[in-house]
């Protein structure tokens, strides 16, 4: 199955294999993209990922995770990212964005914003409580970024709602202690990313997945029920695909092993019925192979097995005994 076509919408991508959005900080203070972001994510079509997904990219100026991170909050950042659009899909796989806001997890000079005043920890710095105007102006930028994402040439878009980042502190009672309507029950935490994916939809009408952090792994955090109600919730938005993740929102590391994501990604499929991304520490063709044999997720998302090896669908072909096109160039090595 992992070789095996999969249709969002009007994109059918040509396997199940995708490129997980990983920073890779190579940018400057102006936010556009480098010679090294073209070398990263061409590779990864070389080696033929059927969908790659370009590292959270800023909305805001005031949105960068670092002064180093890409950027779509400007016109001028578009021509970066078309040529990486360009290239990719002249390797016959399909490209995304991640648009993010990096909120209270920001490591910048200037002042930053929260939907509360609560730091990360003793480490960062207090964020600013987010004012209603702000919070719309914010709104308008993820809607424009997506603006500018359609402009690029992207098939899709993904809405960054994970690892502690601003939409996440919008939807977790431990980082959203407002008392107006952006705050309170689930559904007031929810009304942030509720409003950012209606505006985003008025720009764009391809294929829209948002990553969640489906577990904070502390007392009175979010939990996978909490995400399977947000989940039924953004399938009535119109979102496609949930990408499933974990983490990020308090300063807790998780226990890790191998797949220890992936049923989180099972139970919002099962309970919410969308489609979902399974992601964590899945290194192995094997075992890539029975989460989609098992229905536990649609799609798998790789991150660091991909940095350590751009040709693992190569190499995930061969230990499942499928049969892959390589490039012409490669055709006498492969």
């Amino acid at each position: 199955m992992l070789f095996t076509p999969y249709t969002i919408k009007e994109m059918t991508l040509k396997n199940r294999i995708v490129m997980s959005p990983m920073c890779m900080y190579a940018s400057d203070d102006s936010g556009v993209v480098k010679d090294w972001h073209h070398i990263h994510y061409a590779s990864r079509a070389v080696g033929q990922v059927g969908l790659i997904l370009l590292e959270a990219s800023a909305v805001t100026a005031q949105g960068r995770i670092s002064t180093r991170d890409l950027g779509i909050w400007q016109d001028e950042q578009i021509e970066g990212l078309k040529r990486i659009v360009d290239s990719v899909h002249g390797q016959g796989s399909h490209i995304g964005i991640q648009l993010a806001h990096a909120g209270r997890k920001a490591v910048l000079e200037t002042p930053i914003i929260a939907p509360s005043a609560i730091p990360f920890s003793e480490s960062f710095k207090t964020p600013d409580e987010a004012t209603l105007q702000q919070i719309q102006e914010t709104i308008t930028a993820f809607a424009d970024a997506a603006d500018r994402a359609k402009q690029a040439g992207f098939d899709v878009i993904e809405i960054h709602g994970a690892h502690g980042y601003l939409i996440n502190e919008f939807l977790s009672p431990l980082t959203n202690l407002r008392q107006d309507q952006y705050g309170g029950d689930r559904d007031g935490r929810f009304r942030f990313l509720s409003e950012v994916i209606t505006a985003v939809k008025q720009r764009w009408d391809g294929p829209l997945f948002v990553r969640i952090s489906a577990h904070e792994y502390t007392d009175g955090g979010l939990t996978p029920e909490d995400h399977v109600y947000f989940a039924a919730k953004l399938r009535e938005l119109g979102v496609d695909l949930i990408d499933v993740s974990s983490g990020g929102n308090q300063p807790v590391v998780p226990t890790s092993y191998p797949g220890y994501q992936v049923p989180f990604a099972e139970e919002i499929r099962s309970k919410a019925s969308i489609a979902v991304g399974a992601v964590g520490l899945i290194s192995e063709p094997e075992q890539a192979e029975e989460i989609l044999q098992n229905e536990r997720a649609d799609l798998i998302f790789l991150g660091r097995v991909l940095l350590r090896d751009p040709y693992w669908a190569r190499t995930a072909a061969r230990k499942l005994n499928a049969e892959i096109s390589p490039p012409p160039s490669y055709q006498r090595g492969w």
